[in-house]
């Protein structure tokens, strides 16, 4: 469940950087009689950005102790006996719910208030759902979807979600990485 969480925090990345871009406030005057309204000033009418930009260091050091776990112990190969490219579903969860909620006046607190109760529902329904592996930021850091049909030493697998940093074809050997029990982080098995 941790995974799950950490995941769906990685994927509002983007959203909080788009924040960012959208509210950051700096006074911009070029006249000659121009001041420097101060550091006070300048952090009061950037709270909303300053949080976001917090939020994108959380967002970074979550990525970075999740690839870290990426790296341990694979298990056992298996072999794909089916695969089909699911990457769409990026831009699915990318445009039904991150751009949407761009909309939001962030300079208004009831605003700011209904987008954290959303983004609260909808880390509940992405983690419940497994629709967590549908992460934008994934996606942008090289990562492709797959759903797959593996062969394992115990029989078949069916309707498996693998994300992968490889393209992944039918008849390659993977070494999966268990995230739950019909998704798995893989890296294709190079026979040499």
């Amino acid at each position: 469940m941790k995974n799950k969480i950490e995941l769906y925090f990685i994927s509002l990345g983007l959203l909080f950087f788009l924040f960012v871009l959208t509210t950051v406030n700096f006074p911009i005057y070029f006249g000659e009689d121009w001041t420097f309204v101060g550091i006070k000033n300048v952090l009061k009418l950037n709270i909303v950005p300053i949080v976001c930009i917090i939020l994108i260091i959380i967002v970074c050091y979550l990525y970075s102790r999740f690839s870290y776990k990426l790296k341990g112990a694979l298990d056992i190969p298996y072999k794909v006996e089916e695969i089909k490219n699911i990457n769409y579903e990026y831009l699915t969860f990318l445009t039904t719910y991150i751009i949407p909620l761009i909309c939001f006046d962030l300079s208004n607190i009831r605003d700011i208030i209904v987008l954290s109760v959303l983004l609260i529902i909808l880390g509940c329904l992405f983690t419940k759902t497994n629709l967590y592996y549908a992460n934008p930021s994934l996606a942008l850091l090289g990562y492709h979807i797959y759903r797959a049909k593996l062969e394992t030493r115990y029989g078949a697998k069916d309707d498996v979600i693998l994300i992968a940093r490889e393209k992944v074809k039918k008849g390659d050997t993977v070494l999966p990485k268990k995230l739950e029990e019909n998704v798995y982080f893989i890296k294709v098995q190079h026979n040499e």
